[in-house]
């Protein structure tokens, strides 16, 4: 196979943690027979800096045309005044909208080997394996936006096409898995909730009757996640909920460092990115786990390749790597013996397995 693959490295820790991505996707290629041609432009801030525009027409044009998108992480403190006219966050929502991605993945399975990478006791984590659907261009980030010297206003709409989109693709995975929906609002307060409950409901009982749904609040989700996490299986919420959520769900793996995360849309071109932000404050240092994003390059793989033997190699590497012990700072609490981030890229590359 050969297809194009638009990168963008972006700020902090995302130059670091792609350049191991990048290695491993290079690696699976070579060694299944596939060609991948990889192309790094200028994005967030550090586009800001060069071209004025955290989503210059060229970055943009490149990735409409690429089979995938890798992404790093974007922002720092260097773009985050106030008063900023651009913003690097600006330039991923446009990216999102722009390539008509709506629908962000975000699995967190525990791995066994690191059940005391998180705080959580190891009974409450033992089979941990959920996806969130998160809807990603709707909701209160797209909204009009409104501020005057004494009060400010975001506007959360949602309209129904908008729902209905988002709660088949997810119920579409539910399938696939084990047959249960939890659809995750706030009906007892906002309307956008209820008309979220409503669509969501009629959508499942015409389509997918075969899927358990469940409905739940956003406030009791919170709780859940963390009491029994076990009993989910596909989450579907709108877009600012599920932003909040999945970062407190990677807790559950240890370390948002190891979350990878998918943005599909009605086509197989993707954007693929780890959860995790640009961590200015180690970015340099050479320490940042990398596995997020090699892991969000199984997911490019998969979904936008059609690879789903080589995305399992590579899923497979990862998970040996860590069952052998190598460990970024972010998974020991910076006990001596941590890997850095190309070390640890090479402990997974070392465990890439060759067709036989």
């Amino acid at each position: 196979m050969r297809a194009r693959i638009a990168v963008l490295p972006g700020d902090g820790i995302g130059p670091e943690v792609i350049a191991e991505a990048r290695a491993c996707l290079a690696a699976v290629a070579q060694r299944f027979g596939h060609e991948l041609e990889l192309t790094e432009l200028p994005f967030g801030g550090a586009a800001i800096d060069a071209h004025r525009d955290p989503l210059p027409p060229a970055t943009l044009a490149a990735c409409r045309a690429a089979d995938a998108v890798l992404l790093g992480a974007i922002g720092g403190p260097k773009w985050s005044a106030p008063d900023a006219a651009l913003r690097p966050e600006s330039g991923l929502l446009r990216l999102r909208k722009e390539l008509g991605v709506y629908a962000n993945l975000r699995p967190v399975r525990v791995h066994a080997a690191l059940a005391d990478a998180s705080t959580l006791k190891p009974e409450v984590l033992a089979g941990v394996d959920l996806v969130f659907v998160r809807e990603l261009t709707g909701g209160i980030y797209f909204g009009e936006k409104r501020r005057d010297a004494t009060s400010a206003s975001d506007l959360c709409e949602y309209h129904v096409e908008e729902i209905e989109r988002i709660v088949r693709a997810a119920a579409r995975l539910a399938r696939e898995r084990r047959r249960a929906l939890t659809s995750i609002d706030k009906a007892n307060v906002l309307e956008t909730s209820r008309l979220w409950r409503a669509v969501t409901t009629r959508v499942m009982r015409e389509e997918f009757p075969d899927v358990a749904l469940e409905h739940m609040l956003v406030d009791a989700a919170a709780m859940h996640l963390i009491h029994r996490p076990r009993d989910f299986d596909v989450l579907v919420t709108e877009n600012m909920f599920g932003d909040i959520l999945t970062d407190e769900a990677s807790m559950l793996a240890g370390s948002l460092g190891l979350l990878p995360s998918a943005s599909l849309g009605e086509g197989r071109r993707g954007v693929y990115e780890p959860i995790h932000g640009s961590a200015p404050d180690i970015a340099g240092r050479g320490v940042a786990n990398p596995c997020g994003a090699i892991l969000s390059g199984a997911l490019l793989l998969r979904h936008s390749l059609g690879l789903a033997r080589e995305a399992h190699a590579l899923e497979r590497a990862v998970e040996a790597a860590l069952a052998s012990g190598a460990r970024t700072a972010d998974l020991c609490a910076g006990r001596p013996g941590s890997l850095g981030t190309r070390a640890m890229g090479e402990a997974v590359l070392s465990r890439l397995p060759t067709p036989g």
